[in-house]
């Protein structure tokens, strides 16, 4: 081989090394800048903690959070591109995936306290003629979002008590909003998760049933999640904001007392309603069966139309 012939091979060859591992030097010339929306509730405690410790730092993500009202409004931002990443419940993504969104998960996110108290609820006040889910045929409850996991979740309850899962009204109210509609008889009951539940059930409110429990003490609720294309586009940060985020869950679920602290910077809750929350189960791993009951129970109100492809949903 001539001498420049052999140099030519030998740049072509450093050239395609070096497109071939790109993406593998993410964050190299700087962190990446990486936006997450999550909803102001205890359940994403772990990914605020985790920001606060350095965890995404120390992956080179510069993290930005920013709020929304729940997984409904989550998906449409990450399909825009507003978001890298959010954290979504799973009906949300089965939603999304059933009107053909390209959508996958990268971590768990929160899951049932799995023993009553839940750290969610359906929540009347103190001196309400429902008492039991079938009560709740023919009321007005509130949830986050529609046609999601509260109202599904609530279908079920009722039903499994033997009341009428059709006959209920629901509106949307946002979760910080919830406790004072139901204060003003502006519904008659409310479904609220952490820290909100708590400061209900201060002013009075009783619990009616803690739907997700109902459903199935493994139940997992939420996760974090992206596109598919943006998570073919970009391995190495996903892997490296899946690292971050996995590591919050697991120092979020070892450290109680710092997850009721760090609510108090992203929400108006004080420290006494705070003290008293019921907290989640913070873990990585995905529990398919209770995913599987929560699928069959959103086809069969009518949330989805087919049954979720849980292979294609989960990392």
């Amino acid at each position: 081989m001539r001498p420049t012939t052999k140099a030519a091979a030998v740049l072509a060859s450093l050239v395609l090394l070096t497109a071939c591992g790109g993406d593998d030097d993410a964050g190299a010339d700087g962190p990446d800048e990486v936006t997450v929306g999550v909803i102001p509730i205890v359940d994403t405690a772990p990914i605020w903690l985790g920001k606060e410790k350095g965890f995404f730092e120390d992956e080179g993500i510069d993290l930005e959070i920013e709020t929304t009202t729940g997984g409904a409004a989550a998906v449409p931002g990450v399909v825009s591109g507003d978001f890298d990443f959010a954290f979504g419940n799973v009906v949300s993504l089965m939603v999304g995936a059933d009107q053909g969104l390209p959508l996958t998960f990268v971590t768990n996110g929160t899951s049932s306290a799995g023993v009553e108290p839940d750290f969610g609820a359906v929540l009347v006040p103190g001196d309400s003629p429902v008492k039991t889910p079938k009560d709740l045929a023919g009321k007005t409850v509130s949830v986050n979002n529609l046609k999601n996991i509260g109202d599904t979740t609530i279908r079920a309850a009722i039903e499994t008590d033997g009341g009428d899962p059709e006959d209920v009204k629901f509106v949307e109210v946002p979760f910080p909003e919830a406790p004072a509609a139901l204060a003003n008889d502006q519904v008659d009951a409310i479904w609220v998760l952490e820290p909100f539940m708590s400061a209900a059930l201060a002013d009075g409110a009783r619990a009616v049933t803690y739907n997700y429990l109902d459903m199935s003490p493994e139940l997992d609720i939420a996760g974090y999640f992206t596109t598919t294309e943006y998570a073919g586009k970009n391995n190495d940060l996903v892997e490296r904001f899946s690292r971050a985020m996995n590591k919050s869950l697991d120092y979020a679920g070892d450290n109680d007392q710092e997850v009721r602290d760090i609510v108090g910077t992203y929400t108006e809750i004080d420290e006494p309603t705070r003290a008293k929350m019921v907290l989640p189960v913070f873990r990585s791993e995905f529990d398919e069966a209770s995913m599987e009951k929560l699928g069959t129970a959103a086809v069969k109100y009518g949330t989805l139309k087919n049954e979720p492809d849980l292979d294609a949903l989960l990392p």
